[in-house]
């Protein structure tokens, strides 16, 4: 994926939030589900802004040594433990940003929590970021996706492009879809607007030589043959600074056209969560679907791009098996569950096994008979 349009580059950012250094004023505004503390180990429901956490509770965070920032010594970082009742976690407007104009929205995440046998099936993060007007107005709403564990501390960046409107000021509100518990413990850090600028158009010369001109030309030698020792040459090999470049080329969600049919009565009625988008290469997706927990009775339609592909399938410890092609003329794909009953135990509820190649992916699915459960593909290009 390429994390800007063509022929656009950009600017320095205008706007960056790197949340200071020492005991800084807060920068959020006030919040329902959250408050800050001092500590370097926020509890549930509480985030603190510090240049370094270790030891906390008993082990089960990563350490960190310093914020993301580059260059920052004691530069501070917000580290957030999630409220068990899930909602925004910040907010704050940002002024100075141009009308009618293109920019970048970028920030840099980790999940702080470890990979831990006392954790086995933890709850992720799962962030969406809106940005808003004055009036209320949603200019734009990007998605993370589930924010993984990893071994070891490792800063991930999120990058998507929009267009501002007519205001020059927008306010920036991030929510955590998930409720606290284990593994939904984040760090966030530079958070930046970086402008984006069309280079110039390049003009192609049409008129004629003149004779001096064709004289000159006629004059200059051919460049040499290539040689062996040029041509043996190994090829440049990239720095580890643009590997780092690339990865900054990673947008938070792609917007496609698609060539979907309209949705059926029971997605337009319902709300269709996201609960999990994942990238893979070319190939065979296979899709297997369990009752998770006690066999009650569920029973599931499963909708492929709004067109029905199994229809009232019950759930039990044999699964619902459904496979997808991923290449470039289907590059992107929408799986919806759709609860037609909720069992003797409400909600219905299900383990999605997802096999993508050589990987494997398990989501847990709950449905009701409001709100159904998507989950997206899409080609890595």
């Amino acid at each position: 994926m390429k994390g800007q349009p063509a022929n656009c580059d950009f600017k320095q950012p205008v706007i960056t939030i790197n949340f200071g250094s020492g005991d800084e004023d807060d920068v959020t505004d006030p919040l329902p589900d959250y408050d800050r503390v001092r500590s370097y180990c926020p509890t549930d429901g509480h985030y603190t802004l510090t240049d370094y956490t270790g030891d906390c509770f008993r082990g089960d965070w990563l350490t960190l040594e310093e914020d993301h920032t580059p260059g920052d010594a004691g530069g501070n970082m917000m580290i957030v433990n999630s409220s068990y009742n899930p909602g925004i976690f910040f907010t704050t407007t940002v002024s100075g940003l141009k009308s009618g104009t293109t920019y970048e929205f970028g920030l840099w995440l980790m999940n702080v929590c470890r990979i831990s046998d006392k954790c086995p099936f933890p709850l992720l993060p799962d962030l969406t970021i809106q940005l808003v007007t004055k009036t209320g107005k949603t200019v734009a709403q990007f998605g993370t996706g589930e924010v993984a564990r990893r071994e070891a501390p490792h800063w991930t960046p999120y990058r998507a492009i929009f267009t501002t409107g007519s205001e020059t000021s927008l306010t920036i509100v991030m929510t955590n879809s998930k409720p606290g518990g284990c593994g939904n413990d984040f760090a966030l850090d530079d958070i930046t607007f970086r402008e984006c600028v069309k280079p110039p158009p390049l003009v192609k010369t049409t008129a004629k030589k003149s004779s001096e001109t064709k004289r000159q030309t006629a004059s200059v030698k051919p460049p040499p043959k290539e040689t062996n020792a040029v041509k043996n040459q190994p090829p440049p090999q990239i720095t580890k600074a643009q590997k780092d470049s690339q990865k900054l080329a990673t947008p938070i969600l792609k917007w496609k056209p698609t060539d979907f049919p309209p949705p059926p009565s029971v997605l337009r009625t319902r709300t269709n969560p996201l609960v999990k988008q994942l990238e893979t290469e070319t190939g065979e997706i296979r899709i297997d679907l369990y009752d998770n927990g006690e066999i009650d009775g569920d029973s599931v339609s499963i909708y492929h791009n709004n067109e029905l592909h199994v229809k009232h399938a019950k759930l039990s410890q044999k699964p619902v098996t459904i496979r997808i092609g991923i290449d470039r003329a289907h590059p992107h794909h929408e799986v919806i569950m759709v609860a037609e009953n909720l069992g003797s135990i409400p909600p219905n509820t299900s383990l999605m096994i997802i096999t993508a190649g050589d990987k494997r992916y398990q989501v847990f699915i709950s449905s009701t008979e409001q709100k159904n459960a998507k989950v997206i593909f899409d080609l890595k290009e």
